[in-house]
Order: C-alpha cells, then structure tokens, then sequence
C-alpha cells in the first residue's frame, strides 16, 4: 500500500484485525524484516509495517531526515487509516522515531518497545563515525552498505544467517544515496531522549541482546534502571528480529 506525504510516496503494509501494532524498522532496513514475525502477530491483532523515508519502497523527503519529520510520518499516515492510537516496535534506528512519536504524539501510543535501540544521543565517537560514514557512502555505496550491515552482526550471527543477511544487503542495494544519507544527517541530529521514556506512563519495555555490537547490554540495562521500563535480555546481538525470531513472538505485543 502507498501512502502520500507531500506527494512523496510512503509504502507500507497492513495485516490482520484487531488492536493495532506498529512496526518501525533500522537502518538500512525495510518493513520487510518482520517476515519471519508478521503471520504469528496478525492472527490477533492489525499489524502496520512501513518502510520509513528513503528505505525500502519509500521516497526521500529532505536532505535530513530528521527524528522529528519521521515521527510525522507515521502519524499522518496512521491518521490517514484511522489508527487512534497503538502499540509500537521500533528497531534501533525505528526506535528513535517511535521515542520522537511518544515525545510528541504521547496519546497514540498505548505500549512502546524499543528493541534494540537507545534513548541516548550519539557520543562524540559516534558522531565521527557518521560523517565518515556520508563521505564513504557518497563515493561508494555498495562498499558502505556491506561494510555497515556486517557491522550490525556477531560472528556467530553472520555464520548463522548468511542469506538472510546477502538479501538485507541486497534490499538495501536499491536505496538511493540521499536516502540513506538523510537518514544519517537526521540520526546525527537527534537528541537524548532518556526523560520522554522515563516520564512516558503507558507500558514500556526495552528489549535488548546480552551481545549487541550496536548497543552495549549495559546501556540498555541502565537505561531501563532510569527510566522505569521493563527490560527483556535475549541471547544475542544487534538483529533480535532474526536472531531471536522465537523468543520474539512470546512477547505480549
């Protein structure tokens, strides 16, 4: 299905009936990572998957794609199918918009599961990874995207899942460089939003890897300790939506 967001086309799919659950993928992903999990949870329930600006299926909309502007998209486009509010799973960089949706647009969203992701802004480190991270992707994108995907992995993880991880590079492939480095601009840009969590008063879960490459384990141990929200530890890294594919559909989403 095709959304319309000043004229720029924003894709998703919808599965099911009943209570609704957002689905908000990372970076360099597309809606299409929640495959293996979609069948199990639109037996119950109104599954919304959607393809974020500049990824997968979706138009770029700016030079940067800002936390902000993607929390409006979701919501115009939930507004557009008479979504009144929800339950939200954001993947890492997903969780950053779902953590800018509940900031904002708070009475839309009835439980929110950051899997994966951080309320902490980019440290100094980070952010220098990034501007190298635009200078490599505008000179070569194939190399930027291998090179980023793999980095997303465990050892264990690449050897586990080979082709599923050739066909997230291969989806990836087809994003256009401005894409993905509005994305980039806009992860760059946002700021911490630890005290949105930590004053959010619906049901909140943070749903972490005791290995994640991306988001150390005791990150996302403190940040659940500040900001009062239930913390799930899986066996494994950064991927929980294909690493942990089982454990996953356990969860009471």
């Amino acid at each position: 299905m095709i959304y319309h967001f000043n004229k720029v086309p924003i894709f998703y799919q919808m599965t099911g009936e009943g209570p609704p659950l957002v689905l908000l993928h990372g970076f360099l992903e597309r809606s299409t990572i929640w495959f293996r999990l979609i069948p199990e949870w639109s037996k119950q329930r109104k599954v919304i998957a959607i393809d974020l600006p500049g990824h997968g299926k979706s138009g770029c909309l700016a030079e940067t794609h800002t936390m902000e502007l993607m929390a409006e998209v979701v919501v115009s486009l939930l507004k557009d199918i008479s979504i009144e509010s929800a339950s939200f799973v954001g993947h890492s960089m997903g969780g950053y918009v779902l953590l800018a949706i509940a900031e904002r647009y708070h009475a839309l969203v009835d439980q929110l599961y950051l899997l994966n992701s951080t309320t902490r802004a980019d440290s100094p480190e980070r952010l220098e990874n990034r501007t190298r991270a635009l200078q490599v992707i505008s000179e070569n994108k194939k190399l930027f995207i291998q090179t980023a995907i793999n980095t997303l992995f465990t050892q264990q993880a690449r050897e586990q899942f080979p082709s599923e991880i050739a066909t997230l590079k291969e989806q990836a492939f087809t994003f256009s460089v401005a894409g993905i480095a509005a994305m980039i601009r806009g992860m760059m840009e946002r700021k911490d939003r630890t005290t949105v969590l930590r004053q959010f008063r619906r049901k909140k879960h943070i749903i972490c890897g005791d290995a994640d490459p991306i988001v150390p384990f005791s990150e996302s141990k403190m940040i659940a300790y500040e900001t009062n929200s239930e913390l799930k530890i899986l066996n494994g890294g950064h991927m929980s939506w294909l690493e942990n594919s089982y454990e996953m559909l356990k969860f009471d989403f």
